[in-house]
């Protein structure tokens, strides 16, 4: 049962769309150009596939330029891509990237949505994308979307024609596909009707295509091109209200994508868009996308006088004192509150409340005392309301509840006088119903291609609703505002100053097992560490192993007492595989008062994104691995960031992972062979100064293994000691025929036996960015290829150089070592034995 507090100040709960971060504090410059977006009623939605497609520079030009509703629905969170700031991948790298998009928008003005799409990986054609993705769910995600934003304009970032297939990833095709599709579809009511109710069918009036020269293949063909059906948009704004040029914002956007270091430098001076219309009607004047389209109030019934007021706001707007428009704000919010336009009506509040809040320099906020909460304990809220304005208002109500069909309880209004700070504390407990914080789209098991949500209602929402928030009734001009903030937690960093993040709701315990593999390449045992962390304090109970069939574990269980809150709990287990090959999933499992608690909390914290709590089923996967290993210690040499060096430590090689310092002759000799991580003569600038050290280590007798880098913007002038192209063929089908057509060769042979099982299970691809081109002292090992495509042998290559052996692979290591694929290891420590036989077989090529 909820308490009234002094002041009637009641503790509710609810759910609300909100973000939890830092508060805005916009200045008088930014609340104008605010007010000039107030009397803008147009929308564009911006469609592509993945985090890093969009176009931040046309974004931004419509958000801040033209002061269009502007929005970006990408099909995918990015899952399927590398991580070049941590070692994140799959779902939480989906995570990460998520929020990069947040904040890429919170940077250009533009807003986020995304479909159910997953992105397994690299697609080379539409159909297979849209086979995997489920097309007829996507086609619905992006009808909804559409349904839901009713964007006037629908930009896609790349092209529907057939004549475009299979020259760019196949999710990219498929995004302008699926919007082409999706443009008719919203407004017609036979089409997805089950979305129909609580939103309504809606006619895009245009569509176009983000063309550039690119897409025509030089930019002497572009210039050729007929342009009768192109709109040119000059992008280059200054806007003196920011002090930044359009693509120096841009430029901002982009630079947030930071696991895929897309850092950018902005520009200034001129530049021009294309777009190429695909369908509606073509704008009689062409550097106005909106032509023809009605963007003023006059736009909805009742808005005429709306308008007339906010435009003499934004006319007479005082920068000194913004609080002075607030009397006309305020009319002007009560007749939008009378507006038969729902969808209007919905949007334009918002925008209203939220400049009224900033006139005011009204500052709301409410706090949390501890970062994260269990079920049924007990939160404390500090609550800061001040006025910082002229403007009288009461302040009547703050509430903070789990259910909106709570009662909200008033009592005496307090008068908020001018900067002075109005204080006070919340104290309740939190419901027993409530639900975890997490990616919603990671609480059902999903498929290959599709993400399973189980709430329609969340369907293309960025994130998942922060579950506590605020709610603050004032009284402002004799008007009733309702604003509701996110609860959140803060606290103050030596370095950093005020940090904020999101108000956690976790488990009471959570578990996990530290290596998500666990490969044992013999039947001895393992010792595995099971780490069990308290979300409350005062945790009494005790943990056990799930395992597969024929797998042993001892003890059976361990007693767990932990008596701090955040405080962890370390138990062993040993594990004893079966003798003969076996693979599986363990998994913890921790029982408190009956209740049986099996995922673990995974907290992801960099400072460009707020910090993020996922929970997921807690499991690792063990192998038992028929294998041989030559040699003991190995270097390696990091590139774009993976987990390969975890993986040789599981099957009992020493790993030294050395830095540019590190790397000289006499440290070289040390090492039975050197691996250069993916991408590392894409990523590490100072890789031209040390490979000739690295060659000259192999031509006395070293074995160096290269991993895929791409071929453009290569660090060094080659990657190999002898002639080798890199080009961008790939085999993404993972399950694609392998032939060996070396079978007499070291590395089938040496010291495990490879036949065609050991590519048997592999995930995501087959491999990427092969080699074309190679000399002689090349020799191919491995011949594959997607259907449909000829054959390509470039996978991996092997040559003599001087007493040792250089070896260049563009199969994905990467991925099949840490999803603990046993073929992979088995040929990838064939690969690290090469020249170590002893002369005890005789193997030629």
């Amino acid at each position: 049962m909820f308490r009234i507090l002094s002041l009637s100040i009641s503790l509710l709960f609810f759910t609300n769309i909100a973000y939890s971060q830092r508060p805005q504090k916009p200045t008088s410059s930014e609340i104008h150009e605010s007010i000039k977006k107030l009397n803008f009623l147009g929308s564009a939605l911006y469609i592509a596939a993945h985090p890093d497609d969009e176009n931040t520079s046309l974004i931004s030009f419509l958000s801040n330029d033209v002061k269009a509703r502007t929005a970006y629905l990408s099909l995918t969170r990015g899952d399927g891509g590398q991580n070049l700031i941590g070692h994140e991948i799959r779902e939480l790298l989906g995570v990460i990237r998520t929020q990069e998009l947040l904040a890429a928008r919170r940077t250009d003005g533009g807003e986020q949505m995304f479909s159910r799409a997953n992105d397994f990986g690299y697609s080379k054609h539409p159909d297979e994308t849209l086979e995997i993705w489920n097309k007829k769910e996507v086609l619905g995600d992006v009808v909804r979307a559409i349904r839901t934003f009713k964007p006037d304009i629908i930009i896609n970032r790349f092209s529907h024609k057939e004549e475009t297939f299979g020259r760019t990833h196949g999710h990219h095709t498929s995004s302008a596909v699926l919007s082409e599709l999706a443009f008719d579809m919203a407004g017609d009511k036979t089409k997805y009707p089950e979305q129909l109710g609580k939103l309504e069918v809606w006619q895009p009036k245009r569509e176009f295509f983000n063309t550039s020269w690119w897409f025509y293949g030089s930019r002497e063909n572009f210039e050729k091109a007929d342009k009768t059906n192109l709109l040119e948009l000059e992008t280059g704004t200054y806007y003196p209200a920011f002090g930044l040029s359009n693509d120096e914002i841009s430029a901002l956007s982009r630079s947030m994508h930071k696991s895929q270091g897309f850092g950018r430098t902005g520009s200034r001076g001129n530049n021009t868009e294309y777009l190429e219309l695909v369908k509606g009607d073509l704008p009689k004047d062409k550097t106005n996308l909106f032509d023809g389209i009605n963007t003023t109030w006059t736009r909805v019934k009742g808005g005429q006088e709306i308008g007339d007021i906010l435009k003499k706001v934004e006319q007479n707007f005082d920068f000194i004192n913004p609080s002075l428009s607030i009397p006309e704000l305020v009319k002007a919010y009560q007749l939008i509150q009378n507006l038969e336009d729902a969808h209007w009506k919905v949007q334009k509040t918002k925008e209203i409340k939220d400049i009224i809040q900033a006139c005011a320099g009204l500052y709301l906020e409410a706090v949390s005392t501890e970062s994260s909460v269990t079920k049924g304990s007990d939160i404390t809220i500090n609550i800061e309301v001040t006025n910082r304005s002229d403007v009288p208002m009461k302040l009547t109500v703050v509430a903070v509840t789990p259910s909106i069909a709570a009662s909200i309880i008033k009592g005496d209004a307090v008068s908020l006088l001018k900067n002075e700070k109005f204080n006070f504390e919340i104290k309740d407990t939190i419901p027993s119903n409530i639900e975890f914080s997490s990616p919603y789209w990671l609480k059902s098991k999903g498929t290959l291609g599709m993400y399973k949500v189980d709430d329609v209602n969340l369907i293309g929402k960025p994130e998942t609703p922060r579950t506590i928030q605020a709610e603050f009734m004032l009284i402002i001009e004799g008007e009733l505002f309702e604003f509701k903030k996110d609860v959140v937690f803060k606290r103050n960093d030596p370095v950093k100053g005020e940090v904020y993040q999101p108000l956690e709701i976790v488990p009471a315990v959570t578990a996990s097992i530290t290596d998500k593999v666990l490969i044992f390449a013999d039947n001895s045992p393992k010792e595995i560490t099971v780490k069990v962390k308290s979300g409350k304090e005062h945790i009494i109970g005790k943990v056990q192993l799930a395992h597969p069939k024929g797998w042993q574990v001892f003890p059976k269980y361990h007693e767990v007492s932990i008596a701090q809150k955040g405080a962890e709990q370390i138990v062993v287990f040993s594990v004893t595989p079966p003798k003969n090959q076996s693979e599986g999933k363990i998994s913890p499992i921790v029982e408190i008062n009956g209740n049986f608690y099996t995922d673990e909390l995974v907290e992801i914290a960099y400072d460009h994104i707020p910090f993020q709590s996922v929970l997921m089923p807690s499991e690792s996967k063990v192998v038992r691995l028929d294998i041989q290993k030559k040699g003991q210690l190995i270097g390696y040499i990091q590139g774009a960031g993976d987990d390969i060096p975890a993986s040789l430590r599981q099957v009992g090689y020493t790993v030294v992972e050395l830095n540019e310092n590190e790397i000289t002759i006499d440290k070289l000799q040390n090492f039975d062979a050197v691996i250069m991580g993916v991408r590392a003569y894409n990523t590490n600038d100072r890789a031209k100064y040390y490979q000739d050290l690295l060659h000259e280590y192999v031509k006395n007798g070293g074995t160096m293994l290269v991993q895929y880098n791409t071929g453009h913007r290569l660090k060094v002038d080659e990657v190999a000691p002898f002639e080798l192209k890199i080009s961008r063929d790939r085999v993404t089908d993972e399950n694609s025929e392998v032939r060996i057509i070396s079978p007499k060769n070291e590395v089938m042979n040496y010291p495990n036996k490879i036949t065609q099982k050991d590519f048997d299970g592999w995930v995501q691809e087959r491999g990427l960015y092969f080699p074309n081109e190679w000399s002689s002292e090349f020799t191919p090992i491995l011949s594959m290829n997607d259907k449909g495509e000829p054959e390509r042998k470039g996978s991996l290559l092997i040559a003599k150089y001087g007493e040792g052996h250089f070896i260049y692979t563009g199969l994905s290591f990467f991925r099949e070592l840490p999803a603990g694929v046993p073929g992979a290891y088995r040929l990838f420590t064939n690969l690290l034995s090469v020249g170590k036989n002893n002369n005890e077989l005789e193997i030629k090529n």
